[in-house]
This record gives C-alpha cells, structure tokens and sequence, in this order.
C-alpha cells in the first residue's frame, strides 16, 4: 500500500487531494496540524481536537527532550499515550529553534549545541540524535534536523544551510529506525530559487518518504514566501507529501494548496486564541473590544464549533478582561475549529472543481 496517495488534482491549479497513510491511521490532504509543542495543543484535550476535526498533530523533539526526557515518555507509553491522541503525530526535529533560540546556539557541521532556555545546561542535538528521539516517541512522522535562518539572508549564508540541511538529511535517513515512521527530508536555501530546487534535487535522491518547505515565515515578503514555495513544488515529486512548516494564516494556506503544497502546522490558531483574537470568514473578531461587551451574538454566526454554540461576544471579552482561563481555551477551541472546516472546504472544492473559483482567501 503506498504511503501516499493522489487523489485528484484541481484542473485549473496545482492543488492536490490526497491521502497520508500513516502507522496509527489515515490524513485526507491538503492537512493542517494543530501544534502540541511540549506534548499539548495548548488549553485543549484530545477529544476537543477530534471532535474539531483535527487529524494530525505536532509535538516538539526538542522541547520533549528536555522535558519531560525521552525515557520519561518511554515509560509513560510512548507519545501518543502522553498526549492521548490515538491518530497520527508528526514530530518535528528541532532545526526552527536554531532560529528562535539563535543566541543561545553554538552551530557546527557536525551539529547545534544550545544553552537549554530552562537552566542553562549544554545540550548537543546532532542529525542523528534528532532522529533517535523521533524514534523513540514514536511519532508517525519524524522530520530530519535542519538549519533554519531569519531571513532576509545573504546568498552565501543561505547557500550554506542549504548544504548543511542536505548532508544532515543524508546522516538521518542513515540511523532512522523505526519502521513505523516515516521519515521526512527539509529543502532549504533561503528565497534563492536555485538553491532551493538544487536542495530539493539532491534530496529526492535519497527518496525520503516526504518533503518539507521549511525555512519560511520568518522574516520575508508574502511574495518571496509564494515564490519559494512554488520554486519548490516545481521540482518536489508528484507522489510524495509536500509539507510547508510553520505557515498558518487563511490566505498564505489558500495560496499555498494552490502551488501544490499538502499539509501545514502552525501556533497562530492557539496563539491567537489566547490573545482574543478570533478568526471568522468575514474577517478577525477582537473580543475585547468594547463593541462585544453586551454582544449576545457568537464569534460566527456561520460556526457550530462548541464555543459559537453555547458562548456570546459578550461573554468571552468578560472572560479575557477578568483574565478567566475560559476565555482563551474557548477562543482557541473556536480557531481550531475554523481551521480544520477550512481545510475541509478546501479538499471539497478541489474535489469538486471549484477551488479556483471559491476558495481566494479574499475574507481572511
């Protein structure tokens, strides 16, 4: 049985319906991921996550290596028991955190010492320990380690992490063993197109059983981001997942699928859920806006997530302005739940011919 499947594809774009066959079950694509840095989607438990439709999500490598530690979730059972999520999990490897945690990085060919941002204490994350701890929490997908950086970047400079992500993928695909998970590589090359479909070229001969875009969003132009991502989905294979990391607004997503990507993660639906800030097809809702504050009306009237269901404008900026914990779970039990429709909408249309014509992104 293929890993991967295509489906369909939209005759008017190159937005792809599919499926990910994983080892603890299957993900109609294009996919967004809710993201459980150390273990948990902030605020929520698994059954809301399912019940919102969520069918794949993302843990940390290096978060969960520092705590609770590999061998602590051995014994808890592996990852899925920790986070009582039954259905797939892709974990990342902890190449993004040489970016976010850049001052606290000494990086080599051989791989990135950090200063743990809890205590201080060395910690050395080589490709091949990444990858022994993806095998260890027994992900359905690990991700290799990669050398993320800000962006704008020199030619130079991006030059060198794209060789460096390419000679750690190999030393990954080399010690993976966990024939459950399956193993994903990471193009990077800054917004160079070359350099990035060079990457991705030297890549695919090592027929990684999926390929990501990392090394966006994170400090360039929309138009650079599209551009890179089309420079690599022109190279990237047909039959593989395609997976842009970290990318979360409605309309980057939108334009993404259409340039062939399959799958997303991002913090922006929980992240600003706990700032009030709700999403809605008619645009952001700001919750503590005094406009709400004896508004009876839902965050949407067109949701029927729980929190639209049961709980007012007025209520929630109650809730925020009294710093109740209610307020942000319930705002990000609402964005996640608009998240997981949009993707729906979006495999319908595609399915139906109508992408295209549709789905713009005009309203987010």
């Amino acid at each position: 049985m293929k890993t991967f499947e295509l489906l369909h594809k939209d005759s008017n774009t190159n937005a792809r319906l599919g499926v990910l066959r994983c080892a603890h079950g299957q993900v109609e694509t294009p996919a967004f991921m809710p993201v459980g840095t150390a273990g948990a989607v902030k605020g929520l438990t698994a059954e809301q996550l399912q019940k919102c439709g969520a069918q794949m999500i993302l843990a940390n490598t290096y978060h969960l290596f520092l705590r609770p530690g590999v061998e602590v979730v051995e014994q808890l059972g592996g990852l899925h028991n920790l986070m009582a999520w039954k259905k797939p999990i892709l974990t990342d490897s902890g190449g993004y955190q040489i970016f976010s945690l850049n001052s606290l990085t000494n990086l080599s060919d051989d791989g990135v010492e950090f200063a743990s941002h809890i205590d201080g204490r060395k910690i050395y994350l080589t490709p091949e320990l990444a990858t022994n701890i993806q095998n260890k929490l027994g992900s359905d997908v690990a991700m290799c380690l990669d050398e993320c950086v800000s962006l704008p970047c020199d030619r130079q400079r991006a030059a060198e992490a794209a060789a460096r992500t390419l000679r750690w993928a190999v030393r990954c695909r080399e010690v993976h063993d966990n024939k459950d998970q399956l193993l994903f590589a990471i193009t990077q090359g800054g917004t160079e197109k070359d350099l990035r479909q060079k990457c991705s070229e030297e890549l695919l001969k090592f027929d990684f059983d999926g390929y990501a875009i990392g090394g966006l969003g994170v400090g360039e132009t929309r138009d650079s981001l599209l551009a890179t991502v089309e420079a690599c989905t022109e190279v990237l294979p047909q039959d593989k997942p395609r997976y842009l990391m970290g990318i979360g607004m409605p309309s980057d997503i939108i334009a993404a699928v259409r340039r062939g990507v399959d799958m997303f993660d991002c913090v922006i639906p929980t992240r600003n859920g706990r700032n009030a800030f709700a999403f809605t097809t008619a645009g952001p809702v700001r919750l503590r806006n005094a406009c709400h504050t004896d508004s009876t009306d839902p965050i949407a009237d067109d949701c029927d997530c729980y929190t639209c269901r049961n709980y007012s404008r007025g209520a929630l900026r109650h809730f925020f302005n009294v710093s109740e914990m209610l307020g942000p779970i319930l705002t990000s039990l609402h964005n996640v739940h608009f998240f997981q429709r949009l993707m729906a909408e979006i495999r319908h249309k595609i399915k139906t011919g109508d992408f295209e014509s549709d789905c713009n992104g005009t309203a987010f």
